[in-house]
C-alpha cells in the first residue's frame, strides 16, 4: 500500500532521467583531478622514473590522489564563494 502511494510509474526511465541530470560533484572532481596529475606527471616524469623514487608507480598514484583532493577542494571553494 504505501509502495504505491510513492511510486509513479516504472523505475527505470525514472533512473535514466535522473543519471543523465544529475553529475554528482565527486566525477567533476575526478576530471579535474586526472587534468591536474597529467600537468603534474608531465612536470615530474623524469625524476620520478630516474631510479631516485623507491616505486614510482606509487609514487604516480599518490600524484593522482592528491590531484583529486585539491580538485575536490578546488570545486568546493568555488561553489562556497
Amino acid at each position: 500500500m504505501i509502495a504505491q502511494m510513492f511510486h509513479s510509474g516504472p523505475f527505470l526511465p525514472d533512473l535514466v532521467l535522473g543519471a543523465s541530470l544529475y553529475f554528482p560533484p565527486i566525477f567533476k572532481a575526478f576530471l579535474l583531478g586526472l587534468f591536474f596529475w597529467l600537468i603534474i606527471h608531465h612536470l615530474l616524469r623524469n625524476w620520478i622514473y630516474s631510479g631516485e623514487i623507491w616505486h614510482p608507480t606509487l609514487m604516480d598514484l599518490s600524484i593522482f590522489v592528491i590531484s583529486i583532493c585539491a580538485a575536490l577542494l578546488f570545486i568546493v571553494k568555488i561553489v562556497n564563494e
